[in-house]
């Protein structure tokens, strides 16, 4: 007669040899891709991507991970808990500038940001003066658009209080009338300006026409441990944008419930964007053209060349 207590002893190893295989297939790999994103639809063709399996049927695992601010977002790849992300050029820019092994693969959009108002007084970047403007975070591309706006206009943040603030709460502040105005983006400007009566005082685009916006930023490491997987997410990049250019009202679907408050609002949202699906030589001049604003704002100090900035898969 086997002991009871052999018995045990074995279906203990099996459960461990049981989870060991587990942990290897699912969790303790690197075969599963972290993507870091913003609640914007700016990073729609990552939603898109996602939803309608395209990482899937690439043979791609992904895991997207969600951050306030291209800031904390940048942190997050330095420090190695994400491989790809979603987010404005201006992070990026400071990240490489710091030392951060990070390249641009691909361009996402331009403009889509706001500058939008509580204080029915605001209509110019003028009566900004001495009021309470939000932005989403020191180093958003937000906050560069602001400092270039006041600067057009004969002014310096030293003239306004300027906090920096979640997503989420910016809004709320915008509808209770604790901020006069802030600065961020869609689709928060438009559900600002059009659910809770704000006003908009200007959009991105007049600010800096056709400027650069959210980039698609792959860490060094993983473009140099996994160049074919590199390879397809561009891919599927350029695919889902395509998609978001074909049919921007079908794709609403595919967004996640913090950037849809108003499927209606997202619609039309959408079908503004300015979508840019790759990253050809026009948007690599753009980057640089829009390094040298960000050099004579003193936010950066330096130059960069296209093997610093950019990857071609």
């Amino acid at each position: 007669m086997v002991d009871k207590k052999y018995i045990a002893i074995a279906a203990v190893a099996v459960v461990i040899i049981a989870a060991i295989i587990a942990y290897g297939a699912f969790g303790g790999n690197d075969d599963v891709v972290h993507i870091g994103y913003l609640p914007s639809d700016h990073d729609a063709a990552l939603f898109v991507a996602n939803a309608t399996g395209m990482y899937s049927n690439a043979g791609i695992k992904v895991e997207l991970h969600e951050y306030n601010n291209g800031g904390d977002l940048m942190s997050a790849m330095a420090s190695g808990d994400i491989d790809v992300g979603y987010v404005g050029i201006t992070p990026v820019l400071s990240s490489i500038s710091k030392g951060v092994p990070v390249k641009v693969v691909a361009g996402a959009q331009r403009e889509g940001s706001g500058i939008i108002a509580s204080n029915s007084n605001i209509k110019t970047t003028a009566d900004l003066k001495g009021k309470k403007v939000g932005i989403p975070g020191e180093a958003s591309i937000q906050n560069m658009l602001l400092k270039y706006d006041l600067k057009k206009n004969g002014l310096s943040t030293s003239d306004l209080e300027i906090p920096s603030m979640k997503l989420s709460s910016i809004n709320d502040a915008i509808k209770t009338g604790s901020l006069d105005a802030a600065i961020t983006h869609e689709p928060f400007v438009s559900i600002a300006t059009e659910l809770n009566n704000a006003s908009l005082v200007k959009k991105s685009g007049e600010i800096y026409p056709d400027h650069p916006c959210c980039v698609v930023a792959v860490s060094d490491k993983f473009i140099k441990d996994h160049p074919d997987k590199v390879s397809k997410i561009v891919d599927i990049h350029k695919e889902a944008t395509q998609k978001l250019i074909s049919d921007p009202e079908g794709c609403v679907q595919y967004l996640p419930d913090s950037v849809v408050v108003d499927p209606n609002i997202e619609k039309n949202v959408l079908s503004e964007m300015k979508w840019v699906t790759d990253l050809n030589d026009t948007y690599k001049q753009d980057i640089h053209d829009f390094i040298n604003v960000e050099k004579d704002l003193g936010i950066l100090n330096n130059d960069f060349t296209d093997e610093q900035l950019f990857y071609i898969k």
